[in-house]
């Protein structure tokens, strides 16, 4: 569809070419048009800038559109791009919720069969097309608060036959839906009850027998690993990174949340995308990631809802990295996909500024699903994924109203998103 928007008054995140990321200083530095046009076709950014030069060439772009959209008023944002989240589960964890808010701890739920095991569980009840339809309803609500291009992992089959199940479904979605989708496979983000005694065990059967299958039917984009206190270790990390890049998926981690793990090391020495979570981040950690191409991705929704202590962005942002947020939507540790609220907590929690919270939530969340070259910001032929708002009066209102609903249209590929 070609469409061009007219009278926009910001013109937000822009770019002349793409960035692959941003990094320190430069974190705090967005770029945005006052009084803009954009002209989308094809589903592609094709031209923006102010409306005083859209001139002739006006003429011609509305000859070649279908609509004309008068955005008076209202500003004009990329879509969110959310590198971490684990909408495909079945039920909710609500009882989890109330466990911990009488005390118990993340880790103490998962030792008595609570946590990923009890969603496995429910996973090995649920049928594939219930699954699906529970997880495109998720698909739809993230859509309408403005995500257009998103990760989704496996992780609670922990058997061959329920991963490839969560898999498929992943796939259904992305045939679907309009929304750019990453599928991750995670068979490694528990060690099933069966196997605490001999974790090993379970390791093999994921590089023996998951992996090549997952693989075989192309259902993945990449392969990840809890390396955590309680959970793998780097030893097993590593085996697990090296089968998947045999297979050619890349690595992504779940790194560093309970405890220092030497799961960012681990990550970084097999080239991992991203390493998420990351609480427990030191000078040490922060060096390595220097000296890497692996994005460091904090996960607010999860340590807001679990009251962890927060991942060290400012001294990671100060020390010159670029940071990456997304919203971890899982049912058991951050049941909420709002990125928009993610953006207000990079703000409250952790002392970003609103510039910075954009950046880590676009262009440097693409580059966290290897997406940079074509999604997260306003660029010449990028997708035009993008979301218009309603009447605000300033780019830093987005984040600071942080329970308001200000996005009014969403549009995927260039297409209107109806709901």
């Amino acid at each position: 569809m070609n469409f061009l928007i007219i009278n926009i008054k910001e013109l937000v995140q822009v770019e002349d070419k793409p960035h692959a990321w941003v990094a320190g200083s430069q974190m705090s530095k967005v770029k945005t048009i006052k009084d803009a046009f954009l002209y989308v076709e094809g589903g592609r950014i094709i031209d923006f800038g102010p409306m005083k030069k859209l001139g002739e060439k006006g003429d011609r772009y509305q000859i070649m559109c279908k609509s004309i959209i008068d955005a008076s008023g209202r500003m004009v944002f990329p879509c969110f791009c959310d590198s971490h989240t684990h909408l495909v589960y079945a039920g909710s964890r609500e009882k989890e919720f109330v466990d911990k808010i009488k005390g118990l701890t993340y880790e103490e739920i998962a030792q008595r069969g609570g946590g990923i095991l009890n969603s496995a569980k429910l996973m090995n009840l649920t049928s594939e097309d219930d699954l699906y339809e529970q997880s495109a309803e998720r698909l739809k609500e993230i859509i309408r608060m403005g995500t257009g291009a998103v990760e989704i992992k496996s992780g609670y089959g922990l058997d061959t036959d329920n991963e490839l199940k969560m898999l498929r479904v992943i796939k259904r979605l992305k045939e679907n839906f309009d929304i750019r989708i990453m599928a991750t496979f995670l068979g490694a983000h528990s060690i099933p009850m069966e196997f605490r005694e001999n974790p090993d065990e379970y390791v093999d059967i994921i590089i023996n027998e998951m992996i090549p299958l997952v693989a075989a039917e192309e259902l993945a984009d990449f392969v990840d690993v809890f390396c955590d206190k309680g959970f793998f270790t780097p030893d097993q990390t590593a085996r697990i990174l090296m089968a998947g890049m045999k297979h050619g998926l890349r690595g992504k981690i779940h790194a560093n949340e309970l405890a220092p793990s030497g799961g960012i090391q681990t990550g970084i020495s097999y080239n991992a995308l991203s390493v998420d979570h990351i609480e427990y981040t030191g000078d040490e950690e922060i060096a390595a990631l220097l000296e890497s191409d692996t994005m460091p991705t904090v996960l607010p929704g999860a340590a807001f809802f679990l009251n962890m202590p927060l991942a060290p962005v400012r001294k990671m942002i100060e020390a010159g990295l670029p940071v990456a947020m997304a919203s971890d939507y899982n049912p058991g540790s951050s049941p909420s996909g709002n990125m928009k609220l993610i953006m207000s907590m990079a703000c409250i929690n952790y002392k970003m500024l609103p510039e910075e919270a954009l950046n880590a939530v676009t262009i440097n969340s693409a580059y966290a699903m290897g997406l940079s070259d074509y999604y997260g910001s306003i660029c010449p032929g990028k997708f035009a994924n993008i979301f218009i708002t309603k009447p605000i009066p300033t780019v830093d209102f987005f984040s600071y109203s942080f329970g308001s609903d200000l996005i009014d249209t969403v549009y995927l590929n260039g297409k209107e998103q109806k709901f």
